[in-house]
């Protein structure tokens, strides 16, 4: 018996819609997923709005109803790194990353068996550990280096991708429970870390030499669960909950010396709780609390100068902390046709100036980020939604690590900055 439900024969397009890094601003987590989540800070645990609820909570998806949501940002980092007061002069200089705009697809389906039961796809993404910085003029005491004193240019690529088959069930007419499927693919590649590939001049710093840099792209992937709980306690309060485990991911083999547990690079685990508020028809003001818990994985919390080789369970990582986030969101319901949005989201800096080296790579320092969207029906079943994310400077200061290496004072005290600009459009189509 051949099967031809519409979820199966998304499936293909849902993966080819997310082929594309995501970068982020939780960390590397996005500061929302779904246009309309986007347009207000990203909240949307307590809402249901699209059939992105793979991604933020999966029991959402049985109150958006039957939909397909298609849709994207461009995203617009500008990420420097500089280093002033070095012992050895050639070390100062600054640097910014090349690439600076990203299209960032997003993709959902949602289909109602009956008027309990719901079964969706969500396709999403993470990223932000993206940089790619010239080799500019530096000058570790040989050939002309880049800021990490190794050749050519200088930089990691890190995307995730994840696709949530999603199923979601009403308890009764106001509460509901949803699970979602995460099934997960990484890719990585890291240029220009020959310093830390056991180059001569420099102390062996990884137990993997070849390992490190310079590898090509290498893959990853894994599968995990998401679980989601929403409840209408009225017709102005709503609330909901959401909490995806820490997900196992198979080693990047080609980096298993430059990430601690020989090339491990797990999704940490993290929660929301949300609330909406809608004291009239035409407004709902929604807020979400959240945690992000990258003290999972050794690979990212690690700190920088752990006394033990690059690759080994507990060698250097990027020394990041677990974050909190604050998401605040309104949306006014101007007309039938017009719905506006704005928001703001708070995240933690999960960066210390202790471990700013290894971070020029990932720059992930931005905390407050505002937002506005809008959302206008072409019809009854048709809309298009859109959203505007800014994230002010942020910026990180700490002593080099080349300190350690070439003598107090030698590598003087380095700065890692970030802004963020994004710009998305969605189409949203109800059955």
């Amino acid at each position: 018996m051949k099967c031809s439900h519409p979820l199966l024969r998304l499936l293909p397009l849902a993966a080819a819609c997310a082929a594309s890094p995501a970068l982020a601003t939780n960390g590397y987590f996005a500061h929302g997923y779904g246009i309309k989540a986007k347009g207000m800070g990203g909240v949307s645990t307590a809402l249901a709005q699209d059939s992105l609820g793979g991604a933020n909570n999966p029991a959402s998806m049985v109150f958006v109803g039957s939909r397909l949501d298609l849709g994207g940002d461009v995203f617009m980092p500008k990420r420097d790194a500089e280093r002033s007061g070095a012992g050895f002069p050639t070390l100062n200089g600054k640097v910014d990353s090349g690439r600076t705009s990203f299209l960032i697809p997003e993709f959902g389906y949602n289909t109602m068996m009956g008027s309990d039961l719901s079964l969706g796809i969500s396709v999403y993404g993470n990223g932000g550990m993206n940089t790619t910085y010239p080799q500019g003029s530096f000058n570790c005491g040989g050939p002309a280096a880049n800021m990490l004193c190794g050749g050519g240019g200088l930089g990691v690529d890190l995307m995730q991708l994840m696709i949530a088959p999603t199923a979601a069930y009403k308890l009764n007419a106001q509460h509901a429970v949803g699970v979602s499927l995460l099934f997960g693919y990484q890719r990585f590649k890291a240029t220009g870390l020959q310093a830390f590939d056991n180059a001569p001049g420099f102390p062996p710093f990884t137990g993997a030499p070849g390992s490190v840099t310079n590898n090509g792209n290498d893959s990853s992937t894994g599968v995990g669960l998401r679980l989601g709980y929403q409840g209408r306690l009225s017709d102005m309060v709503t609330i909901g909950a959401a909490y995806a485990p820490k997900m196992n991911m198979s080693a990047f083999d080609k980096y298993r010396g430059l990430f601690a547990g020989g090339g491990d690079f797990d999704i940490p685990s993290h929660y929301s709780l949300g609330v909406a508020f809608t004291p009239t028809p035409a407004l709902t003001v929604a807020i979400d609390v959240g945690r992000i818990n990258y003290s999972d994985v050794a690979s990212v919390s690690n700190p920088s100068a752990a006394q033990a080789p690059l690759g080994a369970a507990n060698g250097p990582g990027f020394g990041w902390k677990d974050i909190d986030v604050f998401k605040l969101g309104a949306a006014w319901r101007v007309s039938d046709a017009l719905t506006l949005r704005a928001g703001y989201n708070k995240g933690d800096n999960p960066i210390t100036s202790a471990d700013v080296t290894f971070n020029i790579l990932a720059p992930g320092v931005v905390k407050a980020h505002y937002t506005a969207g809008f959302t206008y029906a072409m019809n009854k079943t048709s809309e298009i939604s859109g959203a505007l994310m800014v994230a002010t400077r942020q910026s990180v200061t700490g002593p080099s690590l080349f300190n350690a290496v070439l003598g107090p004072g030698a590598g003087g005290n380095e700065t890692i900055g970030m802004k963020q600009t994004s710009v998305g459009l969605a189409w949203g189509r109800k059955f």
